[in-house]
């Protein structure tokens, strides 16, 4: 009689320790392996009250977070571009303020979002103060939580999460917004320096050891100023081309940029 109600005791504890065993996040039971990330930090809205080269260099080694619901994705922004506003014949405010636009010419801060070739969104975040236009594009992400969510959305399949694959989850700015599902109707005019609007910049401390300049891509104004700041040796920053050039780019020196 004892045994037997000792059995029942161990049966009820066992069910009760069930219950409170933690549910695996999303990317573990698709089998993903996350990565221990630090926590992330996010951006005050002085970070982006500044001329956009200066925002860009600094946004590099930042962390990107998209949170849907319970899901949450987080890449590192290993490559962006800067346009700086109605002295930029390649930038979108070169035309002065349109209701496309808008969102560049008000708070520093703000994500813009359009629509190119038909086919994908890109995503900027403005700079400057509110009046001012001038932003950032966020080219390239080094995938760090999330991979699996990110690779359904790409419509790609789990082995992508392992090898040299992953670095179609988030290379190139078109790649970026489908696996975070970012959209201009979605997203246009978000608040980036707040978590409480799903889609937000931080900082976990990480610094990159040497940052590129380069040339635009994708542009046929303006190409030539050197306004494409990347991750020198990172393996996620968009296209063989520019990877290529970083020996010969390590040694140009920055354009001066004043305060």
């Amino acid at each position: 009689m004892f045994a037997m109600r000792s059995r029942r005791v161990d049966a009820v504890e066992t069910r009760e320790q069930q219950q409170h065993i933690p549910k695996k996040p999303e990317g573990e039971r698709a089998g993903e392996k996350e990565l221990d990330l630090p926590r992330v930090r996010p951006l005050a809205v002085d970070f982006y009250h500044r001329d956009p080269r200066r925002v860009a260099r600094a946004l590099l080694g930042k962390v990107l977070v998209r949170q849907l619901g319970r899901q949450r994705m987080d890449g590192r922004i290993v490559e962006v571009e800067a346009y700086l506003g109605s002295d930029d014949a390649a930038a979108h405010a070169a035309a002065g303020l349109t209701p496309r636009n808008r969102v560049l010419f008000g708070p520093p801060g703000r994500a813009y979002v359009y629509f190119i070739y038909g086919n994908h969104y890109c995503l900027n975040i403005s700079c400057l103060p509110e009046g001012q236009a001038g932003c950032v594009l966020f080219r390239a992400l080094e995938p760090l939580r999330g991979l699996a969510a990110m690779a359904r959305r790409r419509g790609m399949l789990p082995k992508a999460l392992h090898g040299k694959a992953r670095r179609l989850l988030t290379t190139g700015p078109g790649r970026l917004c489908e696996a975070f599902d970012i959209t201009r109707p979605k997203d246009n005019g978000t608040d980036m320096t707040s978590p409480l609007s799903g889609l937000w910049v931080g900082d976990d401390g990480f610094r990159p050891r040497k940052i590129v300049t380069a040339g635009r891509v994708g542009i046929t104004k303006s190409a030539e100023q050197p306004l494409r700041y990347y991750i020198a040796g990172n393996e996620f920053v968009s296209g063989p081309k520019i990877r290529s050039q970083e020996s010969g780019a390590r040694s140009r020196r920055a354009p001066r940029i004043s305060r």
